[in-house]
């Protein structure tokens, strides 16, 4: 029985440890947006929609048939000036029923020009989303790390509250013994309740930013998850991958692939038509009766002068892919500056980082000194506390410093279109 209520109260447990242990990485925001994110869709609605209109294109080439019909009267009708023997007038009111077939023959392919159009207009608009769903990137970036940092001001708060707790009571017993006055214990324990306010002002924080991150990635992510903090290397080679390059380059190859249409319309069309019929008259409008008839032939058309409309068209294209030039060559400039200006903020908060472990090493000897003082009765507890709080604010800027710089490194990474390399536990 004991051993039932054990296993009872385990599997009861065990939801609350998974979801305490949730863990979640940057890559992973990233993934949940490309997979969740509604404008995410629109890359296989696209492809749907672009099979169908190629397969519509491509019904061009099979037969077309229609069957019509016809009744009508006439007021006149052609007639003989003299009458002949076995041949009836013609009358007034007539019909006629038809099969007509026309079959494409040669049209200089233009239905496979057209085909590859869609295809190459398709995947323009397919890297357009692409392009669209990698900005985002920069949002989560910030609401990634914004987490990142509360987590770790947590954990520097909890330390020092442990510090705290442990000096508290080496400063009753002082108190208890006379060594120190009893308002010493005062101003520490307000600064316990002080830091037990900034911890509530953190878990509210962290689980509005865990909304937000939640909205964002259309995913349910607990307050209770632990963000991984991502290793981002300092790549700073010049290779660009940024998704709006392919995008120029798939609209030119869209230009190039209308110019072609255009070429291809001036070529000679051939169709193969067919007539069978039954009506009153028939071919033989000398046969007054209901007869079967069918006719069959070639059509030619081929527009050999159409006034340089063709030449301007492809002159317009060409201006078209001047502009996608000028629009790459723009976004190249200013996503350099950008990259330059980043990298030049890496650099500084590196250099910032390494100034943040001198103070913290100079800070951590005069807390020991003002502890040693402390308990000498040398100095009060507030004395003390001053150098105490320096210290922590020391290394809560040295933590502060170091999201800074992997945020500066994840948005330098997304601005080069380069992806993050594997990540690592807190």
């Amino acid at each position: 029985m004991k051993l039932l209520l054990k296993i009872t109260f385990v599997l009861l447990l065990l939801p609350i440890l998974t979801n305490a242990q949730q863990t979640l990485s940057l890559e992973n925001c990233y993934d949940l947006v490309n997979k969740n994110y509604p404008l995410a869709k629109q890359t296989e609605l696209l492809q749907q929609k672009s099979a169908f209109e190629i397969d519509a294109l491509n019904k061009g080439k099979l037969p077309k048939i229609d069957l019509n019909a016809q009744g009508t009267y006439q007021s006149a009708v052609t007639g003989l000036p003299i009458p002949l023997p076995n041949v009836t007038p013609i009358n007034k009111d007539q019909y006629r029923a038809t099969l007509d077939v026309n079959q494409l023959v040669y049209n200089g392919g233009i239905i496979d020009a057209n085909s590859k159009l869609k295809e190459a207009q398709t995947k323009t608009q397919q890297q357009q989303v692409t392009v669209d769903l990698y900005q985002i990137k920069t949002k989560i970036n910030q609401l990634f790390f914004s987490v990142l940092l509360l987590q770790e001001r947590k954990a520097i708060l909890i330390s020092q509250q442990d510090q705290l707790d442990s000096k508290i009571n080496e400063v009753k017993t002082g108190v208890k013994f006379g060594a120190i006055l009893p308002a010493s214990e005062k101003v520490l324990e307000a600064e316990n309740l002080k830091i037990k306010q900034q911890l509530i002002e953190i878990q509210f924080d962290k689980k509005r930013l865990l909304e937000n991150l939640s909205s964002i990635t259309f995913s349910k992510i607990d307050e209770n998850t632990n963000l991984i903090q991502p290793i981002i290397s300092n790549d700073f080679s010049t290779e660009n991958n940024r998704p709006e390059l392919k995008l120029f380059d798939l609209q030119n190859i869209q230009i190039d692939a209308s110019k072609e249409i255009i070429s291809k319309n001036n070529l000679p069309k051939i169709n193969a038509f067919g007539q069978a019929g039954y009506g009153n008259p028939g071919l033989n409008m000398l046969d007054n009766s209901f007869q079967t008839f069918y006719i069959l032939g070639l059509k030619a058309n081929w527009n050999v002068f159409d006034w340089n409309k063709s030449k301007k068209d492809k002159q317009a294209l060409s201006v078209s892919s001047a502009i996608v030039s000028t629009e790459k060559e723009t976004f190249l400039l200013n996503n350099t500056l950008q990259l330059q200006e980043m990298e030049n903020e890496i650099h500084k908060t590196e250099a910032v980082i390494i100034s943040d472990s001198e103070i913290i090493s100079l800070r951590e000897a005069v807390v020991k000194s003002s502890d040693s003082q402390l308990k000498n009765g040398v100095i009060t507890s507030s004395e003390y506390l001053v150098e105490f709080t320096n210290l922590y604010e020391a290394k809560t800027n040295q933590k502060l410093h170091q999201i800074q710089l992997d945020l500066a490194k994840a948005n330098y990474q997304v601005s080069k279109g380069s992806p993050l390399t594997p990540e690592r536990g807190n």
